[in-house]
């Protein structure tokens, strides 16, 4: 059987003109705020992964199945009505700090948010560095 490869790889793209092509001027504001949240939290510069998605740092995952590749310790993506934040946690432990992130809609690894105004940032760092520390223990280097 042929080694399947990942669609969502990082690139060399710009992040600045990525986003600076997000046609609504307030998301476009939320995610270079994003930037700069998720940088202090996690240390890494952003980077571009795929055509749309803004990582930060990388982690190398092997599944059972044998299928293997790289991702972004934490991530995020401006869609058309809302921000998708990737991150990665044991599933109590989101439930706990999801409580009193403020409003979003969470489904599977995903955390989606209209704007930043409506979140509580203090548990948005919260969020980040415990993906960062979850998927830094599940997958040491």
């Amino acid at each position: 059987m042929a080694k399947s490869t990942n669609k969502t790889t990082e690139t060399s793209n710009s992040v600045d003109n990525f986003l600076n092509a997000v046609a609504d001027e307030a998301r476009r504001s939320d995610c270079f705020k994003l930037v700069q949240l998720m940088q202090q939290q996690t240390g890494f510069t952003a980077k571009m992964w795929g055509p749309a998605i803004v990582g930060f740092g990388s982690y190398h995952y092997k599944y059972e199945s044998g299928r293997e590749g790289d991702a972004p310790l934490v991530a995020f993506s401006p869609r058309a009505r809302e921000i998708a934040l990737y991150l990665a946690m044991d599933p109590t432990e989101k439930v706990q700090l999801l409580s009193n992130f403020g409003k979003h809609r969470a489904s599977g690894g995903c955390v989606y948010l209209k704007k930043l105004q409506d979140i509580n940032i203090e548990a948005l760092g919260k969020l980040i560095t415990t993906s960062v520390r979850h998927l830094k223990q599940k997958y040491p280097a």
